[in-house]
């Protein structure tokens, strides 16, 4: 059962309200006090004898369930399971060796009231590395290319169409990028990521590899977490984690981009209550299906545990049939709102899903026939005798099937994928040519996506679309350069999850079935705005996360050789940066920013050429020549 715990194990229902207290003050307790509380005696650091570290068997309250206010930052821990522990404490840091053998900073705090370690979901958001890496070979910087001309449609960005591509079917521009489409053509390329499993991949799943696996059997993690031998929101923290490292540094950047896309039509928000053993198998089936045929994504999503947690459908039954999925089934994942199934259609809708639960045992989807309700049903034009418990199961997917191939379907996946494409104004023809396109390919999600991405409609678009905080993140870790953290750390991996949740944009992590917003106007707000300019110049800089791997600035700017002046420094900064120089009266500003003329002299001591290389390039980056896509 998934409640059920291992011999010796106690279960505690609620966490006691001085626990609860002292989470919502975040009364982190030093390693010393923790200590203290187990028996031990740490040293202080003045002493002759000073010890650093200790290690001490405790007991721990591993939480199954909790509840987290993002205002208060409080954690209340619902349900948990205590078992003891042997832990290392590092000044204010609780440290637990992980499958590895690895010592790893764990989100657990000391509860001076249950006299053990409780989680802390907030403190879990801000885990990070401290370690330096070492700086790399710098590379050499390609000899300076002809400035294309900027854009017709957009003053800031350039008119070449490999740019432009990357831009839109990628996370962004980088060096290996750009030679893949330059030796392959844009149709080829085009052709080459859409049919991801014969590009070589191996670097990215060698930086995956240091996560639980996440194509797992629902089973095998289910049976993990109530044994001990996973903690549930590693694997729910690894699912965001992944899917940062896949958006940098895979190479099969259209597959990334589409498992986001789909990831946000069919949203399970990450984390979430109860689908800790799930919720990466659920992400491993939407990338798996992202090009594929739109009926099996959409019923493979529909009938996957975590979906049917996330809507509450696991608990429908034939007396009391919950609605929740049965509405969103029309309402997000196919026809959509304005399609006539009005609220008789959601509640047959509803009746129709019925019997699709999760088994209490494994975690894995279980059709319960006796769980279904019977009877004739009409939705929309989809009308069935449904007569019988034991072929609910047929009949359901013969109806998610129908919704699959319904022409206002079609209309509205077209009508997105062209809104996130293209423009968030999208045109008309297009989405009409693309639905089309779907239909007569009999649900086919690839031919819609190669039609549109080598479209007129496309090729014009330069510039209608504005980069949301994780993609602005991601789009700048690819365009400098910067690796991963060293192995086995994902540390600085998961800052940035974090500084794009800051923004209010964390992978998967809008808290409504709908998905995050796909237009500029959702991402305009002063505050968005501010907390990307930080994480911009943080990034940069390598103020944070420290972790990640990154060449030194000033070399990955300008080589071996330094500009005459700098008026022309700041356009070798820009062609590096977009591709294209900057207006004139932009470089103007560049220059008024660094505080010297366009013909004053660069040497190694100027700023550009070293600490003001950093904030000239946040600059530029926090500027429409990087924001506008």
């Amino acid at each position: 059962m998934a409640n059920e715990l291992r011999t010796g194990d106690e279960e505690t229902p609620v966490v006691d309200d001085v626990a609860q207290r002292t989470l919502a003050r975040r009364s982190i307790l030093s390693g010393a006090a923790i200590a203290a509380a187990a028996g031990v005696t740490l040293l202080t650091s003045g002493s002759a004898e000073a010890a650093t570290t200790v290690v001490k068997t405790v007991r721990q309250d591993v939480v199954l369930t909790y509840r987290y206010n993002a205002t208060t930052r409080a954690t209340v821990v619902t349900k948990c399971r205590t078992r003891r522990v042997t832990v290392r404490l590092v000044g204010t840091a609780v440290q637990l060796k992980n499958a590895k053998g690895v010592w790893t900073r764990i989100p657990y705090v000391w509860s001076r009231a249950r006299q053990r370690l409780v989680y802390d979901h907030y403190l879990h958001l801000r885990l990070m590395a401290a370690a330096r890496p070492p700086t790399p070979k710098p590379p050499t910087p390609p000899p300076p290319a002809p400035t294309p001309a900027p854009s017709s449609t957009n003053p800031y960005l350039s008119d070449d169409a490999a740019w432009h591509l990357l831009r839109r079917a990628s996370w962004g521009v980088s060096a290996a990028s750009l030679a893949d489409v330059s030796r392959l053509g844009i149709e080829g390329w085009v052709d080459w990521q859409l049919a991801p499993s014969a590009i070589d991949d191996a670097a990215c799943d060698a930086v995956l590899s240091r996560l639980p696996a996440q194509s797992d059997p629902i089973w095998q993690v289910n049976g993990d977490i109530q044994s001990g031998a996973r903690e549930g929101w590693q694997q729910m923290q690894s699912v965001l984690t992944g899917h940062a490292i896949r958006a940098m540094w895979s190479r099969r950047q259209l597959q990334s981009v589409m498992d986001d896309f789909w990831g946000n039509h069919f949203n399970v928000t990450c984390p979430h209550d109860n689908v800790e053993e799930s919720r990466a198998h659920y992400s491993a089936t939407i990338r798996d299906g992202a090009f594929g045929s739109f009926a099996d994504l959409l019923w493979n999503v529909t009938k996957h545990p975590a979906m049917l947690t996330y809507l509450n459908n696991r608990d429908s039954d034939l007396l009391h049939p919950n609605e929740n999925q049965g509405r969103e089934l029309l309402e997000l994942h196919t026809v959509g709102i304005d399609a006539g199934y009005g609220e008789e259609g959601v509640l047959n809708s509803a009746r129709l899903l019925t019997g699709l639960s999760v088994s209490y045992d494994s975690g894995e989807f279980l059709y319960k026939p006796w769980k279904h309700w019977t009877g004739a049903v009409t939705v929309l034009d989809f009308t069935t005798a449904n007569a019988t418990k034991s072929a609910g199961l047929v009949v359901a997917e013969s109806y998610v099937r129908h919704l699959a191939h319904h022409p206002a379907t079609a209309h509205r996946l077209a009508l997105k994928l062209v809104r996130h494409f293209v423009s968030d104004d999208p045109p008309e023809p297009l989405v009409t040519a693309l639905a089309a396109t779907y239909l007569a390919n009999d649900t086919a999600i690839a031919p819609m996506l190669r039609q549109l991405l080598l479209s007129d409609e496309f090729r014009a678009s330069i510039g209608q679309k504005f980069a949301r905080p994780f993609e602005q993140i991601a789009a700048t870790v690819r365009l400098l350069d910067i690796a991963p953290d060293r192995a086995p750390s994902v540390d600085g991996i998961q800052a940035l999850v974090w500084q794009a949740g800051a923004a209010g944009h964390s992978p998967f992590g809008w808290a409504f079935p709908t998905g995050y917003a796909d237009v500029a106007a959702a991402w305009s707000s002063t505050g968005v705005t501010l907390t990307n300019w930080n994480t911009t110049r943080a990034l940069v800089e390598g103020w944070w996360p420290n972790s990640l791997v990154a060449p030194e600035l000033a070399t990955w700017l300008f080589g071996s050789t330094l500009p005459a002046t700098h008026g022309e420094a700041v356009n070798v900064v820009a062609r590096r940066l977009f591709g294209r120089a900057l207006a004139p009266e932009h470089v103007a500003a560049a220059l008024a920013f660094l505080g010297v003329g366009a013909g004053d002299r660069v040497t190694a001591d100027s700023g550009v050429a070293s600490w003001e290389a950093g904030g000239l390039v946040s600059l530029l980056l926090d500027s429409p020549y990087f924001q506008c896509r």
